[in-house]
């Protein structure tokens, strides 16, 4: 039988080894979570996997079963990470990522649908804002027409749905005030270190001898883009997008992490190459052909980005 006080002993012993064991992981994590990081995001693998190859990764945590990969990136400090595919998604990742790591800039790369009937299949867009699309009022029908109540914008509607600016926190007003917002811009000064890099990055013409496209793909800076909830295949919605929002590209996940970067205040810009065309063309949806091809010519842009861009672009405080 062993003593009370042998007991109190090993449990104390217990209790001072755990708690050195605990000190020595939080020491030996700290100088991955405490270093301020760019944030390369994509969607899903297929997006992200040149940029993971070309990283020197020097550890990983786990969130939310979403793996945090910190590293080196063309010499920065980087985090990479899956957003998962759409706006939750996307805006529960990217909050995540902010609550545990100091982030200096979040850039994304992905692939998206075409909206301008100038562009195409394989060409870069990097937006300079982004607005989510499909938040919308669904109006009611009356024998002179579709009467939307509440409207929150001056688009125009497709059929019964009218699109809405997305709540957003007022800045410097008391907590909790709320105003409507469409257009999320992104960050200046990365928009202006992506205009110089048109012809520093090869963008891919073909994915094999006899897949080829039948262009040169281009990068193009500026515009706006545009996200919703739905992968979007439909050549009447399309055009619609292209009259009334004069958008570039549409995706699935870019407005929502513009959203969460802006009410956090930290810099943003995406990188998305067009893996079709959203319905526009009259051959079958182009993505599942040519995606792997947008997927690595939006990766060859974002490296072409990171080495222009000087490591003191975000300072410590730096805020939009």
């Amino acid at each position: 039988m062993v003593a009370a006080s042998t007991l109190g002993v090993l449990a104390a012993t217990l209790v001072s080894g755990c708690a050195r064991s605990v000190a020595a992981n939080r020491a030996a994590k700290a100088p991955e979570t405490s270093v301020p990081r760019i944030a390369i995001m994509s969607a899903f693998d297929a997006e992200w996997q040149a940029l993971r190859s070309a990283t020197q990764i020097t550890g990983t945590q786990v969130v939310n079963n979403r793996t945090f990969y910190f590293g080196r990136l063309a010499g920065h400090d980087v985090v990479l990470l899956l957003s998962g595919f759409s706006m939750v998604n996307a805006a529960m990742s990217t909050q995540a990522l902010l609550d545990r790591v100091p982030v200096k800039a979040i850039v994304f790369s992905g692939i998206a649908g075409g909206v301008n009937p100038g562009l195409n299949v394989g060409d870069v867009t990097v937006p300079a804002q982004w607005g989510n699309y499909q938040e919308q009022l669904f109006a009611r029908e009356t024998p002179q027409g579709f009467a939307p109540s509440r409207v929150t914008t001056d688009f125009g509607g497709y059929g019964m749905m009218f699109p809405q600016g997305t709540s957003v926190t007022a800045r410097n007003a008391p907590p909790d005030s709320l105003v409507r917002r469409f257009w999320f811009p992104v960050d200046s000064v990365s928009l202006a270190v992506a205009r110089t890099v048109a012809g520093q990055a090869t963008l891919k013409r073909c994915i094999a001898t006899d897949r080829c496209l039948d262009h040169t793909p281009k990068l193009v800076v500026g515009g706006n883009g545009v996200s919703g909830p739905t992968f979007v295949d439909n050549a009447a919605y399309r055009e619609w997008v292209w009259k009334t929002f004069k958008a570039d590209a549409l995706d699935m996940e870019s407005s929502a992490v513009a959203l969460v970067a802006y009410e956090n205040q930290v810099p943003f810009i995406a990188f998305r190459s067009l893996s079709d065309l959203a319905g526009g063309n009259e051959a079958p949806n182009e993505a599942r052909i040519f995606g792997r091809l947008a997927s690595e010519n939006s990766a060859a842009v974002v490296m072409a980005f990171l080495k222009a861009l000087p490591t003191s672009a975000f300072g410590a405080e730096s805020r939009r």
